[in-house]
């Protein structure tokens, strides 16, 4: 990688303000001081080598989850530089960690050329939100340590011995006073780590978790860059074209894009500032899609697919099972709103728009049969689009036509107000008449399904509007789906999915949330969507109250409690729910409805590229990969009915 030619001295390193809020107020700094704030902290210490790498400096980052959750994070960059600092007077190391807004990324003559992170507040945030801090800094000829205790300097920057090599070793403990939690889940750095590889080209990240006896370990490098990338998240997905596009241009906004398309029906396109997810995406993503919708359309109608009486493709037929990976390095970049999430640079649009623009016609020149596939797909997603809008109108005139637009079977709550409003969505019509006269018709709806309903994974829009197992849930919600739904249009504040517990029960439920994640996504991300958590078991004896059980645990819990109270084991009756029509309205309220006791788990979407690849694994017409899943994962059922 080419070296960004700039000094990385104590001058570039700016000072803005103090650390005295932090600790404070540490949700607006690492966003919250839950499990996702807690893997934040890592992640801003492995940004600092990342832009290392970036700068041209550093080709290994290596992460350890020590015993007792303390975490280690080693690269072998340049260094922090050990001078004193002209304005704090101190070693620029200290102040790195030590003063808020004190790092090598800010402004036009700074240490680096692009940079990620929080603004540069990485560093002194993770120190301010731990028990404790020790880093070790090789540079200069020297190995230097310094050691911090909640974000106050314990051991001043010396020297301990001499170095041939240069890098930071970064050791800490989160501060358990701070956040919820210090347990590390592997999954999700390991995740985010894969996704920094894919995104650094040639940068080797690894991973070990040394807490169990038999340690977890990880090696992330791609040479390939973000082709491995597109590689990766269509690995379970049938490919029209075995080999991703790939764009790539060097210059003042260097930017990089991997293109490939599936026979699925879902787009999905990841954007990137700086390494930065910007999952809101923003003027990179604009230029993206203005620049593919034009290139696919000029070449339609120049090589005659698009005839002079055909309109012209819209963008979401052109980007139906596209999987694209969009990755741009701004030098000043400017995101809207304090999470990051969105980029604002206009300037953006057009480099990435041009760049594309003339790419990918190239490409389509120069590979027609792959250029074909792509456009058959494309005019095939017309005509479905043009057939699901034709069918959106039906159901909207039959709706208007009709005394009531609610389906038959919902039982209707009398509140209006969305947000202290639910609605159970129940299998079966004899558990949807229990929960019909157990509920409270105040605030809760019951809309009863029955039958197995479309798998929406394997099936166009067309197809959904007017399924009789759908449409009814699609006018209950009352805001739309796809394109069209508005989230401020919902008419129940919690969508509660109630299921036997089985394995058909499990089957609902996965249709339902397939459905609810490909055409009602912000229901998801808004968290609306529940999953009732019916009891497994009922423990009963003459004399004695009722005891539900939702667990295996919870059951043998039961057992011990009522042992210590000289209730013998065998003297007691056990029933095992195989379904919710087995309760009477009473116990279905008290078990499962009334909001004093319930259980009810929502269903969340802590990472889309994670969801969309489960639900293509599971759910799509591969079936090899689903095979696999399905073998590795045998041994870990519990519960299911032969």
């Amino acid at each position: 990688m080419e070296k960004y030619k700039h000094e990385y001295g104590a001058e570039q390193i700016q000072v803005l303000e103090g650390l005295e809020a932090v600790r404070k107020r540490p949700g607006m700094y690492i966003g919250s001081t839950s499990v996702r704030g807690l893997h934040h902290m890592v992640y801003e210490i492995v940004d600092n080598g990342v832009d290392e790498a970036l700068a041209g400096y550093c080709t290994e980052i290596n992460v350890i989850i020590e015993k007792g959750n303390i975490i280690s994070v080693k690269d072998n960059g340049r260094g922090i530089p050990v001078e004193i600092h002209p304005k704090t007077k101190i070693s620029t190391a200290e102040t790195v960690y030590t003063v808020l807004h004190a790092g090598g990324k800010f402004g036009g003559d700074s240490g680096y050329k692009v940079s990620g992170g929080l603004h540069g507040v990485g560093a002194s945030v993770v120190n301010a939100l731990s028990s404790w801090t020790e880093v070790t800094i090789a540079r200069d000829g020297g190995l230097f340590n310094m050691k911090f205790e909640k974000g106050k300097t314990v051991q001043k920057l010396e020297r301990i011995g001499d170095s041939d090599k240069t890098g930071t070793l970064v050791r800490f403990l989160a501060d358990d006073t701070i956040f919820e939690s210090l347990d590390y889940e592997y999954e999700v750095l390991e995740k985010r780590l894969r996704e920094i590889a894919f995104l650094t080209k040639g940068l080797k990240i690894t991973l070990e978790d040394q807490r169990e006896e038999t340690p977890k370990k990880a090696e992330f490098c791609y040479e390939g860059g973000l082709i491995s990338f597109v590689e990766y998240l269509n690995r379970n997905k049938e490919k029209i074209h075995p080999k991703p596009i790939y764009i790539e241009r060097a210059g003042e906004v260097p930017v990089e894009i991997a293109i490939q398309y599936t026979t699925s029906y879902t787009e999905n396109i990841y954007t990137f500032v700086n390494n930065i997810n910007t999952i809101e995406g923003g003027t990179h993503l604009e230029g993206f899609k203005r620049a593919l919708t034009k290139v696919f359309n000029d070449y339609a109608r120049s090589h005659n697919i698009l005839k002079e009486k055909d309109n012209n493709l819209q963008g979401e037929d052109i980007r139906e099972g596209i999987t694209a990976v969009v990755s741009v390095k701004v030098k000043e970049p400017q995101f809207e709103g304090q999470t990051k999430t969105k980029l604002g640079n206009s300037e953006v649009t057009g480099v990435v728009q041009s760049m594309v623009n003339e790419a990918l016609s190239t490409f389509l020149e120069e590979n027609p049969q792959i250029a074909k596939a792509i456009l058959e797909k494309c005019v095939s997603a017309s005509r479905a689009r043009e057939a699901a809008r034709k069918a959106r109108e039906l159901v909207r005139k039959k709706s208007n036509l009709e005394t009531s637009t609610l389906p038959g079977k919902l039982a209707d709550c009398s509140s209006k107000i969305a947000d202290e409003c639910e609605v159970y969505i129940v299998e079966g019509d004899s558990a949807g008449g229990s929960a019909k006269q157990g509920r409270d018709r105040k605030f809760q709806a019951i809309l009863p399904l029955w039958g197995k309903m479309l798998n929406v994974e394997k099936a166009r829009a067309d197809k959904i509007y007017g399924n009789d197992k759908l449409n009814p849930v699609i006018v209950a919600v009352g805001a739309g789906i796809g394109a069209d739904f508005d989230i401020t249009k919902i008419r129940y504040g919690k969508v509660i999915i109630m299921a036997d517990a089985d394995v058909d029960g499990a089957h609902i439920r996965t249709l339902l949330l397939t459905f609810f994640f490909r055409y009602m996504r912000p229901l998801i991300e808004n968290g609306n969507v529940y999953l009732a958590q019916p009891p497994l078991y009922k423990l009963s004896k003459k004399g004695m109250e009722d005891i539900y059980c939702y667990t295996d645990e919870d059951l043998d819990k039961a057992y011990k409690d009522l042992q210590e109270k000289g209730i013998a084991r065998d003297t007691l009756s056990l029933q095992r729910y195989k379904g919710l029509g087995e309760m009477n309205p009473e116990q279905l309220w008290e078990t499962t409805m009334n909001p004093e006791t319930r259980i009810l788990v929502k269903v969340t979407m802590e990472d889309a590229i994670k969801a969309d690849e489960i639900f293509s694994l599971l759910m799509g017409d591969e079936v090899e990969p689903r095979r696999e899943f399905i073998q590795k994962n045998a041994k870990y059922v519990k519960n299911l009915d032969i």
